[in-house]
């Protein structure tokens, strides 16, 4: 009883720790890219469109999208956290972008917090991604503790984010991940909205993918590596030496997002895909799309862009648009279809 009274205040901790981590310590993944520079779209010198024609527009569980970005899963259980997640719910309401939330766990644990997800006042229309650690679905949390989540952030839907790698350098961390596919596949069949699985940066392959979508889930996240590595940002509040000194010895670990996103689209070719992990413009999340991904998300550029300020945010996502379409218009896509479809974005090495 001890352990549960304290751990509520923990959650909160280290959510805390997590923003001021992400925002001051470089914690990029070290020795390993996302893999878009592997890529290059083929120039269209005579692209037959009016750059005013190109449209961006597409739809996400069943809601319409501006432009089919997402702000990744993030933050949330602190006042701090409060205030970026409302930020990034007007910016996300503004521009058309789809929302993840961070972790919901800190609600259900501590209840006080809970209005630091409750941002759907701010963005009616966007799609909104609840979210909770797959892993405590080990740890107590259940069916209905998700719907009550879903409930609270008035979502579209649930994501469970996989991280494993995470867990075993977080002081504390849950590391039980036995049995996780039975108990992804019941909530799927049971909760009233789609449920999706995402990694934290260290990607999904096609195997993994496959008993996935095998157990019901509604759609993916890749959030391949190349991004932010949370084995860094754990490594970082670890007060473990051992823990502290091994995570940079994972600062490669993972599946890059451009690999990952293929190996998952070339297994599962009709599921609704997201891809995260190293996106840092507009035209990295047109390569991801035109790799097969339906929506393109990123994270810590907006997190940093929103503790700048607000008109920092807004045209950081308002650059990220204007990339998407102007590389749309580069390649002579009118429409997210054609981007998806094109075949002007090839592998390259070097000069090759």
């Amino acid at each position: 009883m001890e352990e549960s009274q304290h751990s509520p205040s923990r959650i909160t901790q280290r959510k805390a720790e997590h923003i001021d981590i992400c925002l001051h310590q470089d914690v990029a993944g070290c020795g390993i890219d996302s893999g878009w520079n592997d890529y290059r779209f083929v120039h269209n010198a005579l692209p037959e469109i009016r750059f005013a024609d190109v449209s961006t527009h597409a739809h996400f569980l069943d809601k319409p999208l501006k432009t089919p970005l997402l702000v990744s899963s993030m933050t949330g259980g602190t006042e701090e956290a409060w205030q970026l997640n409302r930020l990034l719910a007007v910016a996300a309401e503004a521009h058309g972008w789809a929302l993840g939330l961070g972790s919901m766990r800190a609600a259900l644990e501590q209840p006080e917090t809970a209005r630091t997800f409750r941002v759907r006042q701010w963005a009616p229309s966007i799609p909104i991604l609840a979210n909770v650690g797959a892993v405590q679905l080990n740890e107590g949390v259940t069916v209905d503790d998700c719907r009550t989540l879903v409930h609270m952030a008035e979502a579209d839907g649930l994501i469970l984010h996989l991280n494993p790698m995470q867990e075993i350098f977080q002081p504390d961390g849950d590391t039980n991940f036995t049995g996780l596919l039975a108990k992804i596949e019941q909530l799927c069949s049971k909760l009233e909205v789609p449920v999706g699985v995402k990694e934290v940066g260290m990607g999904i392959d096609d195997e993994t993918a496959r008993h996935l979508a095998a157990a019901g889930v509604a759609f993916i996240d890749a959030a391949g590596a190349g991004g932010t590595s949370w084995i860094l940002v754990e490594g970082h509040r670890s007060p473990d030496p051992v823990k502290q000194q091994a995570a940079h010895a994972f600062a490669d670990w993972g599946i890059p997002t451009a690999a990952s996103v293929q190996q998952i689209r070339r297994t599962l070719p009709d599921i609704p895909l997201i891809a995260s992990g190293g996106i840092h413009n507009g035209v990295e999340a047109a390569k991801a799309i035109a790799l097969g991904a339906h929506v393109a998300g990123t994270g810590r550029t907006l997190l940093q862009a929103a503790s700048i300020s607000e008109r920092e945010l807004d045209e950081t996502m308002a650059r990220f648009t204007f990339e998407l379409k102007a590389a749309m218009f580069g390649i002579g896509a009118s429409s997210i279809q054609e981007l998806q479809g094109t075949e002007r974005l090839i592998q390259h090495r070097g000069q090759e």
